[in-house]
């Protein structure tokens, strides 16, 4: 998983509440484990007609969206099934971040083990940052996680809680995995230990 420390760049405002994991990425783009490739389907059904043309109309197929590395979404973002695709298809495309009043808790916890930072704020601030994205490319939003701060385009700042521990791993790029192998010296240790002590197992 890549670090997480301070991302500044274009944010999509997508003003749906109740966005849910498969408007996200779709069941049929379920059967692959792998982590990369999902981008293309991200929101598949809003972004594309059944003949895959794009739906000029959707934010992420506008000019101004296209490379937009943070979402500032309506309320209840990322509820329905609890598919761990969901985090990955919006990370493949180059999300990041994702701002919103509330998340689904299954897919809150899934971001942060897959290096997205979900960020919860008040409605008022949640609007006024959506307000901002809609000014388009040239309104770009800096989310700080040490600082824990998030900044409009014209400099307007707002404050926003995080877990330490989650702050710790999304800074130094530890998933589970990751947080696993920390322990690698101690884990070899106490193997060595085991199979000194019962030779015959």
């Amino acid at each position: 998983m890549e670090k997480f420390s301070k991302v500044t760049g274009i944010a999509a405002p997508m003003p749906l509440i109740n966005i849910d994991t498969d408007m996200i990425i779709p069941k049929q783009f379920l059967k692959t484990i792998a982590r990369t490739g999902l981008g293309k389907n991200l929101f598949d059904e809003m972004r594309y007609t059944q003949d895959g043309a794009e739906i000029p109309d959707f934010v992420l197929n506008k000019p101004a969206y296209r490379a937009a590395q943070i979402i500032i979404a309506g309320d209840n973002f990322g509820c329905g099934s609890s598919r761990e695709h969901a985090p990955w298809a919006l990370l493949d495309f180059g999300i990041s971040c994702v701002i919103s009043t509330s998340f689904a808790d299954i897919f809150y916890n899934n971001c942060f083990k897959n290096g997205i930072l979900p960020i919860v704020l008040p409605k008022e601030q949640v609007d006024a940052l959506m307000k901002d994205a809609q000014r388009g490319a040239n309104a770009r939003i800096s989310v700080d996680l040490e600082g824990q701060t998030v900044t409009s385009s014209d400099g307007q700042s707002y404050a926003f809680e995080v877990d330490a521990f989650r702050k710790h791993c999304m800074m130094n790029g530890l998933d589970d995995i990751g947080l696993t192998l920390e322990k690698a010296p101690s884990i070899d240790s106490f193997e060595k230990a085991a199979v000194d002590l019962r030779p015959w197992v």
